[in-house]
């Protein structure tokens, strides 16, 4: 540009310095580059059975409609969405995956001289967003990889607007149980937002495991954020969707786009959340790999850290980064989680038996060719 000056100097201060996102590699860049084939993906947390059978069905009788724009207000998805979670209509708002959730949240109560705290190894979207508006992160150290309630609130003041809480913890795993939770949120000032992100909710199964939503009538700084990219299989439609007091709801929806979620995608949403028997065959599957991987790791020798999600980080003897790029001239995609702070960890997400099977070969080949 004239004069020397970069686009770079045009962007406000928070955004100057943002490093983008960086997603799961696809398959197909993965077998141009290596040149393998029939290469799989498990580093995504994606649904390795697919979507509902009935949500390609909707998809398919929502197809013709696709030249006119989709409802702005979402007016059967939420209400699909109120009657699976008992809530008000006017408690939920949607958005193009739970990641735009985040972003609202943050775009109307953080700027700059605000604070937002979240934990060490947590998603990596929480300081994206943060700089992004311009606000301050506060990362409180990890106990045990997972959230240190107490040292959260010690780092709390006056100056903060907003704290993200994911339950379960991605990429580690790790969760907070009711009572301790329970006890974070009433704590915490009614003027400091909390968002909780919940985006893996459907497959826990520990008993002691919150549902958030049944505290949205008490703690009217709460935001629950759900996904119907994971247990749902609608990762490529981007839809997901938060719950919170109405009057919270009618904030994030004076800065929602009004066509955020597409026309396809409330329709693949409103089937998909209707189907419970493909969300317990999803259950059961990561059920079954999870013990699969587990078994693995120990037969390998390889520590890990226990998650109720869809996924787990395994520890390795060496670099993260080496093992994951070994795996790729395996034809297998995880996921390096040196971004957050584990550089001898790796993230793979449950697939199908078959699927598992090979990444734990893979595995097992790499880490002997390195040690030999």
């Amino acid at each position: 540009m004239n004069g020397g000056l970069r686009m770079c100097d045009l962007a406000v201060p928070g955004v100057r310095g943002l490093e983008p996102y960086q997603p799961g590699k696809p398959v197909e860049e993965l077998e141009r580059e290596y040149g393998v084939r029939d290469a799989i993906k498990l580093a995504s947390n994606e649904n390795p059975l697919g979507p509902s059978p009935r949500a390609l069905d909707a998809l398919a009788r929502a197809l013709p409609g696709i030249a006119r724009y989709p409802d702005g207000g979402g007016f059967a998805l939420k209400h699909a969405i109120a009657r699976r979670h008992a809530v008000a209509p006017e408690c939920v708002t949607i958005g193009n995956g739970s990641n735009d959730i985040l972003e609202l949240a943050a775009r109307c109560f953080a700027t700059t001289g605000d604070e937002v705290v979240f934990s060490q190894h947590a998603f990596a979207v929480y300081p994206i967003v943060t700089q992004a508006v311009g606000a301050r992160a506060t990362v409180v150290p990890a106990r045990n990889w997972g959230h240190d309630l107490d040292a959260m609130l010690r780092a709390m003041n006056e100056r903060t607007k907003l704290v993200f809480i994911a339950n379960p913890n991605n990429p580690t795993g790790t969760w907070i149980g009711r009572k301790a939770l329970d006890r974070f949120l009433a704590a915490v000032p009614q003027r400091v937002i909390v968002v909780l992100d919940e985006a893996y909710f459907e497959y826990v199964e520990e008993p002691d495991y919150p549902n958030g939503m049944e505290w949205i009538g008490r703690y009217p700084n709460l935001l629950v954020a759900r996904t119907f990219s994971k247990a749902y299989g609608l990762a490529g439609l981007r839809v997901g969707f938060g719950v919170s007091d109405a009057a919270l709801a009618d904030l994030l929806n004076r800065v929602r786009q009004p066509f955020n979620v597409s026309s396809l995608a409330q329709a693949a949403a409103v089937a998909a959340i209707e189907d419970s028997d493909h969300l317990e065959r999803s259950r059961q599957v990561n059920r079954e790999g999870m013990r699969q991987l587990i078994d693995g790791f120990r037969a390998l020798g390889l520590g890990y850290i226990p998650s109720v999600g869809n996924f787990l980080s395994v520890e390795l003897p060496l670099a993260g980064r080496a093992v994951y790029e070994g795996l790729l001239r395996e034809g297998v995609i995880v996921r390096p989680v040196a971004n957050y702070g584990m550089p001898h960890h790796l993230r793979v997400t449950v697939g199908l038996p078959q699927d598992n099977s090979r990444f734990l070969q893979g595995l097992k080949k790499v880490l002997a060719t390195a040690q030999s």
